[in-house]
């Protein structure tokens, strides 16, 4: 089965084309950070207009790279959600068009799936059960996976998410768009134990996280400085430190936690925070410790792409999932709605 995927969530227009029995064909991105980058954060309806702008050519692209025709095609996967309204009609609207002119199948994928089974698209793969970390911009969760849509939510974030933190943090100390890579590469400059920020929420047992607190501590201890006269490029960099080894570690305690509780010796990290190079070298760390394995996937695939969504609408359309004629997007859309898949 051939699945052309689109991925239209937020800022960024994915294509792919996914064969069940070749793998991934294709892929192309466009990102909308240049556009969005005056006014310091994602501006909704430039996002939608963009997508509209770039999903056409982009199918296109993405067809003639995978060297097939839009005939060869047997199912059509796109994003219906958690995501911008705006932004999920466009992709939604387009995908669910052409599968109809086409004659073939169509499926809405949850944006959180796409990412959790993004490791799937790896020559080494995870094996079910397994405890997933998902850490995004707008997500932070633990989940028990079971198998294909057999979510059991552990913990989640009861205020920020861990890449909002980071945006929003990197912000705050004037670093530009998109601040949370920014931080990160800054991070890499300071001075270990130079600031010792908190550790939220691991004080208690529990699973959920709060990353709120660490915004305003990384924001009161720069204006600290700034006041003492000590207002320079090595103090930022050491509280972006401070702030990233406190989030790493957070996101280490928790997830050492759900895999004990579960009983589980694999461990999933996907999304775009997990990316950060300092998270996977912690949790990698934790987990051989643990006598377990950790599995994530490529940079390119843990921020948002069409190529898990092709991946995950193929096994959904492999099950017999299909999408009536009507369209349904969902801003806000708990994953432990999803029908598990049987294949």
């Amino acid at each position: 089965m051939i699945v052309l995927g689109i991925e239209s969530s937020c800022d960024e227009t994915g294509l792919a084309v996914y064969d069940t029995e070749r793998g991934l064909l294709a892929d192309v991105l466009h990102s909308q950070v240049a556009l969005h980058g005056e006014y310091g954060g994602v501006v909704p309806e430039l996002a939608s207009r963009d997508h509209v702008r770039y999903l056409l050519p982009l199918t296109e692209q993405v067809l003639t790279k995978a060297g097939i025709t839009k005939s060869e095609l047997d199912g059509v996967a796109y994003t219906a959600g958690p995501g911008l309204m705006g932004a999920l009609m466009v992709g939604a609207c387009t995908g669910r068009a052409m599968a109809m002119a086409l004659g073939i199948p169509a499926v809405a994928v949850h944006h959180m799936e796409g990412h959790l089974l993004a490791p799937m698209l790896e020559e080494a793969v995870p094996e079910f059960p397994f405890v997933a970390l998902l850490v995004s911009g707008g997500h932070t969760l633990l989940a028990e996976v079971k198998g294909i849509g057999q979510y059991e939510l552990l913990g989640e974030s009861l205020d920020d998410a861990a890449g909002e933190a980071f945006d929003k943090t990197a912000k705050m100390l004037g670093l530009g768009y998109p601040g949370g890579p920014i931080l990160a590469r800054l991070a890499e400059q300071g001075e270990a134990g130079a600031y010792r920020f908190p550790r939220p929420m691991c004080d208690r047992p529990g699973l959920d996280f709060s990353f709120s607190g660490l915004k305003t501590f990384s924001l009161n201890t720069w204006q600290k400085e700034t006041e003492q006269g000590n207002k320079n490029e090595q103090t930022q960099a050491n509280i972006c430190r401070a702030f990233e080894d406190a989030v790493v570690d957070t996101l280490v305690i928790k997830s050492r936690r759900a895999i004990q509780q579960v009983g589980a010796k694999t461990l999933v990290i996907a999304g775009g925070v997990g990316a950060n190079l300092s998270l996977r070298k912690s949790l990698n760390t934790m987990m051989q410790k643990e006598g377990g394995q950790l599995f994530y996937p490529r940079i390119e695939f843990c921020t948002d792409n069409g190529a898990m969504i092709a991946y995950a609408g193929a096994l959904r359309l492999l099950g017999g999932e299909t999408e009536p004629l009507a369209i349904n997007v969902r801003a806000r859309w708990p994953m432990s709605e999803l029908d598990a898949v049987v294949n």
